[in-house]
Parts: structure tokens; sequence; C-alpha cells
């Protein structure tokens, strides 16, 4: 069982304090707090791995062994094999450079689906790339509670779809999407499913022995790690296509989709995050771990979420799912008579840290009609939060008033 006390101990940012007040992080969506085994991993790997890799030395091979063991954790984190792990600066870029190379193929006739429920990084990419080639755009719709429409999804799907873009979970509403049925509707009809997990990974285990989705890509920043993205691709799927790459490149996955040098030092950081992430956990091997500390995470950050939508103060209304059910610990709320940029610098005068507007959810805040007012509060509960403070939360809430 994990001792949360001792839990935070591990995370330096902790101890940062507002005006004597304790800082309360609820800006998880954005980017996640790191541990200490984490940045000593990164610091060693700043002596130890700063020569390129595929050199005659040791510290080229010290290089060499930094990336085999980040395609290792990347697969043990994915379910997967360290063949079909890339890695890139971050999840936007590497979809952009990902859009333009699986486009290439494309022409009039083909047709690329993509959702209303999407951070823009997942939807703009891949409608640049469609209108590049020439091939047809349609919108995945959602419903009045922020989820996906699945009636919308069954409309848009026939043979002409090449591609269909996903989120595993809403970054703006926390709404949590059925991959699995996506996946098996998009094949149906020979389509290729890419699934941002960008918000889905801080709270669920991207298995792609679950998820059976042909690409899942996130970011590490989001679950206590460094600022690099990893994804996971099928590996007939990445031989099949034309990487955007310079000549000298390896020719085959996962090296040709790896452009430029890569941060070796936040790759090992990377391989760290997964091994703090595992040691939540129980089981024999790190992947057996793994699944098990994403059990207590799911099961603590529901335990904490529910006390917070129990507890709501009048003044507050959440925006999407009403419960816990079919969603995570993510909130998007409007308060009465407070704007949500005054209510977060408000609440961040107070050391509460949270996030205002659209978060880069540009379709769904538009199709709910937030986008012109400013978009909503954003708060992301993970479990590093306690009790306490999800009850210094509501109180806080309770306390903005127009």
């Amino acid at each position: 069982m994990v001792d949360i006390t001792e839990l935070r101990t591990r995370f330096p940012a902790l101890d940062r304090k507002v005006d004597d007040r304790p800082a309360l992080y609820l800006d998880g969506p954005a980017g996640t707090q790191v541990p200490i085994s984490v940045i000593d991993r990164i610091a060693a790997a700043m002596v130890e791995s700063v020569s390129n890799v595929g050199g005659p030395f040791a510290a080229s091979r010290d290089s060499d062994r930094v990336v085999d063991e980040a395609r290792t954790a990347g697969a043990d984190l994915f379910d997967a094999e360290p063949g079909e792990i890339v890695f890139g600066a971050n999840m936007t870029t590497m979809t952009f450079a990902f859009s333009r190379a699986v486009s290439s193929s494309w022409g009039p006739g083909d047709t690329v689906a993509v959702t209303g429920l999407d951070h823009d990084a997942n939807v703009t990419p891949w409608v640049r790339a469609a209108r590049e080639r020439d091939a047809e755009i349609r919108f995945i719709g959602i419903n009045e509670d922020a989820t996906l429409d699945m009636a919308s999804l069954d409309s848009v799907l026939d043979d002409s779809v090449r591609l269909v873009a996903v989120t595993g979970c809403s970054n703006a509403f926390g709404a949590l999407v059925d991959i699995p049925a996506v996946v098996d509707a998009s094949h149906s009809v020979g389509a290729r499913v890419y699934v941002d997990a960008v918000h889905l990974t801080p709270h669920r285990r991207p298995a792609i022995t679950t998820l059976g989705a042909d690409a899942v890509i996130c970011s590490a920043y989001k679950f206590h790690g460094p600022h690099v993205g990893v994804l996971r691709g099928d590996p007939d799927w990445l031989t099949e296509i034309e990487a955007v790459k310079v000549r000298p490149s390896p020719p085959e996955p996962p090296g040709k989709f790896e452009t430029g040098t890569q941060p070796f030092p936040l790759l090992a950081g990377f391989a760290a995050t997964i091994d703090h992430l595992a040691s939540l956990g129980e089981g024999d091997s790190r992947r057996e771990r793994l699944a098990s500390a994403f059990d207590w995470i799911s099961e603590r950050e529901h335990r904490l979420g529910s006390m917070f939508v129990d507890s709501l103060p009048d003044n507050v209304t959440i925006i999407g799912p009403p419960t816990m059910e079919g969603r995570v610990s993510t909130f998007a709320v409007s308060v009465e008579g407070v704007g949500p940029g005054e209510a977060a610098r408000r609440l961040g005068e107070r050391g509460l840290f949270v996030w205002a507007g659209h978060n880069y959810a540009v379709e769904p805040m538009r199709r709910l009609g937030f986008l012109d007012e400013g978009g909503l509060v954003r708060m992301g509960i993970t479990h590093l939060n306690t009790e306490d403070e999800i009850e210094r939360l509501v109180d806080e809430l309770a306390g903005l008033r127009g």
C-alpha cells in the first residue's frame, strides 16, 4: 500500500509556498511535478551521456544505453516492444511531423476524421495535412455533457476514411473515450486510428493490448517526467510510412522518425519516470508493477474526485460528466458571477494553481459555447493531492463571489 505522505516527500516542488500558504497544485493537466529520482537521473546523464550515439567510445556507448533503456521503459508503459517506441520533442511536434508522413499517400477521394472533443494538437495537424492533399475532413461530434458522440462516429465512417484521430480522454473536461469501440468501428472500414493519450496516461495506463490503436502518443511531463514525447506505433504501419527525415537517418523504424540528435538526459529521465511509477505498484516485473500502480492511481483519483463532486459549492457548476463515472479527476467549471480568468487569478493569489481559458481544447469549447466567454476554469486532481487539499479547494471556490 502506498504511503501518500512518504510519496509526497519525493517531490521537491511540493514544498513551495505562496505568501506563507502551501502551494496547491491543481494544474496537472498542463504539467506535473517531478520526483527527485527523475531529477537525479537527468542530472547524471548530463555528465555521462552527452556524446551522440553510434560512436566507438565509452561516452557514446553510454548514450546508446540511455536510448535502449528509454525504449524498454516505453515498451513497458505501453505493453509493447522496444522497436515500436518513438521519441520526440512533445506530442504536438511529433503529431505535426507524423501527420505529414502519413498523409503523403493521401489524395482526392480520401478522408480523415477528427473529433470535436480533442485538444487542437490532434486536430489542426491532421486538418492541414488533409487540405494539403485535397483530402476530405470530417468531424466526429460531441454531446452536451462533453462526451464523444459515438453515433456521429458511425455516421462519418465509410471506406474512404484513411485515418481517425481521437483523444483517449478530454484534456479540458476529463471525459474518457471508449477507444476499443472507436478502434473496432474504424478498423471495420480499413481506417487507421491515432490516439492522443496525453491526458489519458496520467490517469490510465495506455496499454496497446487494451486500446488496440495503430498509434498512441503521450508526453512524459504530464505524468511526472521530463519534457519529451513518446509514441507507440504498429510496427507494420511504421515500416510502411515514408518518414520525413534527412538522408543519413536510419531507414527503418523507430529511428527514421526521430529527427536530429535526441535529448539523451531527458530520455534517461523518462526511464526514471517509468521506474518511479512502477514503484507505486506490486508484481514481479516492471510491467506488472505498472499495471498495479495505475490501478492504485485510478482508485485514489476516483475517491478524491468523488469527494470534490460531492462537496461542490452552490456557486460552482461542472461542465462535463457530472459524476466520476466515465471520467478522470480533471474538472472544467464555471463560477457564478466570476469570469474564468478572474477566478484563476484570485485562486492563484491564495496559492491554488489552476488554469483558465480554452486550454487548447478549441473545438469542444466552441461547440459547447464557452470559447467566446473566455473558456472555463480547469483544475486537475492527481494522486498526489490529499483529502485536506480537496477540502481547501472547495472552501476557496465557495469564497469566490462576484
